[in-house]
């Protein structure tokens, strides 16, 4: 009998559409499939701060326990709420072709504002966000801002938005524009360094499971394997994780790979840069040498200052 793919999903909007995503690419290859939803422990507390609930592993832990006891045959994540480290008996799979990887401001005032025009506002803003990183790096341009804990699912997000007295909250916009939810009323923070993988979509599944590693091996993008492993190898070489204010962005242009990364206090006071541009045949360990560099420039004792606080 033909074997059919069981495909664990979160059951959020966007995570579905990423798993439905995924079914679509491995019919085209010929493999059926069938979703099997799954409720994470990050979608259930929708109120406490994701840095107070442990958050590595926060959205992904029960869809690795359903890997675990045979309930799946593959996971699909957003690659950026995927620890670094997986879990013991969990193994990389695929990455699918990156979409975007920019942060969205969604704005409530009824003038159309753009970047330029949010450099030079006069008055304090009120922004919602749960990231850390998007928290940090707002506070580091504008400093005298108020963040407000903004928790829950892309449509919960806009809806609290949309009942709130906020001037605006902070997306990603491959997760609205997947699911054609991106408002009018929103503009690129072009400035924002984004999340390590950001935009990318990860496939896992058992360690031991051959057939699932070649299956999802078809679905693999290696220029988005190539560029999220050289972020990811620059967050886990500082220690860091969601709960961390760390952003890393690898581009592959031509035949080289232009890297950026940083770090930010947590409160936006201090913010430490690194950027590199490498050929591509060398660029197995850029991740990791653009972290080493960044803590000799203070990082070490930045990353120390952060994991203090956050613990």
């Amino acid at each position: 009998m033909e074997k059919i793919i069981r495909i664990g999903t979160r059951e959020s909007r966007l995570a579905v559409w990423q798993a439905e995503e995924v079914q679509r690419l491995l019919l085209r290859f010929g493999f059926k499939s069938e979703l099997i939803y799954i409720k994470s422990d990050g979608d259930i507390d929708l109120v406490t701060p994701l840095y107070e609930i442990g958050v590595q592993g926060v959205f992904t832990k029960t869809l690795d326990a359903a890997l675990l006891s045979d309930h799946i045959d593959i996971a699909v994540h957003s690659m950026k709420d995927v620890p670094t480290q997986l879990a013991k008996g969990i193994a990389h799979a695929a990455v699918l072709k990156r979409a975007s990887y920019k942060d969205l401001l969604v704005y409530k005032n009824d003038q159309v504002i753009d970047n330029e025009k949010l450099s030079i506002l006069n008055y304090p803003l009120s922004i919602a966000t749960s990231s850390i990183r998007r928290k940090a790096q707002w506070l580091n341009r504008f400093p005298n801002s108020l963040i407000e804990n903004l928790r829950g699912n892309v449509n919960t997000r806009l809806k609290k938005l949309n009942e709130s007295n906020w001037d605006g909250a902070i997306f990603a916009a491959a997760g609205l524009e997947r699911i054609n939810l991106r408002p009018e009323n929103s503009i690129e923070l072009d400035w924002m360094l984004s999340a390590p993988a950001q935009g990318a979509i990860m496939i896992v599944c058992k360690e031991e499971d051959e057939f699932s590693k070649q299956t999802c091996s078809f679905l693999n993008d290696e220029s988005t394997a190539l560029c999220t492993k050289i972020e990811r190898d620059f967050l886990r070489k500082l220690l860091g994780g969601c709960s961390t204010p760390i952003s890393a962005l690898a581009v592959i242009e031509n035949d080289s790979i232009h890297f950026k990364g940083n770090i930010c206090a947590l409160d936006g006071t201090e913010k430490i840069d690194i950027e590199k541009t490498v050929n591509i045949k060398n660029a197995a360990s850029l991740g990791i040498e653009a972290a080493e560099e960044i803590l000799q420039k203070g990082g070490k004792e930045l990353m120390s200052l952060i994991q203090n606080a956050v613990k």
